[in-house]
């Protein structure tokens, strides 16, 4: 009892309705596209490469008609499946030596997890859109004498086109920043979901998150 009622006090205060389709829709009618991005390492590139690196990414700025939020997430590593991994190296590995050191390496890991905490970062471009409020109320309007299912049909159609115009924006959003050097992937239902538990509970171990920054590694 005492779990669905701070379920229910926590999604009182959330401004977030639904999330379907790989997108979260909001209580006022808004919706938003969640982009996972890969990270450059700046600090490596050459005078020249920052400099252009700089130049492109106030180009794609000013580029912008619409506001974007840029979203960095910072957890502790849960490296107990890294450890399982080496473990099961280890009890293969058929050379003596490179079993000491595979061992030797395993307890080097837990040590260094246990003097600080390793943490990952993720990196997000949260793309909004939303109905100017002029036209909402029009729609809102027109509709108002139509059955329950009527509304339900207008609704969906309404989501559907609004979805169409969110996505014109991430395609633009993932073209500019794919001109930085920064590779970009939406998350889908089940990894919003996933993102947002997270947040709410930071203790909670990498799964989805993992996976998807696999796949921009590999594209």
């Amino acid at each position: 009892m005492l779990q669905k009622l701070s379920a229910a006090t926590i999604q009182k205060h959330l401004e977030i309705k639904e999330i379907k389709d790989g997108t979260i829709i909001l209580k006022n009618g808004a919706i938003r596209a969640i982009l996972m991005a890969s990270s450059i390492n700046f600090s490596l590139k050459s005078t020249a490469e920052q400099d252009a690196i700089i130049y492109k990414y106030q180009e794609f700025l000013n580029s912008l008609d619409f506001s974007v939020q840029i979203m960095v997430s910072s957890r502790k590593f849960d490296i107990g499946p890294y450890i399982e991994m080496l473990k099961f190296k280890e009890k293969e590995q058929e050379n003596e030596l490179l079993r000491i050191q595979t061992a030797e390496y395993i307890d080097f890991i837990k040590g260094l997890n246990e003097i600080g905490n390793i943490m990952t970062e993720s990196f997000y471009v949260v793309v909004p859109f939303a109905l100017p409020q002029i036209k909402k109320t029009l729609v809102n309007k027109l509709f108002s004498g139509f059955s329950s299912s009527a509304k339900t049909a207008v609704k969906e159609q309404e989501f559907q086109e609004l979805k169409n115009q969110l996505w014109q924006r991430v395609e633009f959003i993932v073209s500019g920043l794919r001109g930085i050097g920064i590779k970009t992937a939406p998350l889908n239902t089940e990894e919003l979901i996933e993102l947002f538990y997270k947040l709410y509970n930071p203790s909670a171990k990498e799964s989805l998150e993992l996976e998807k920054a696999k796949e921009m590694r590999m594209q």
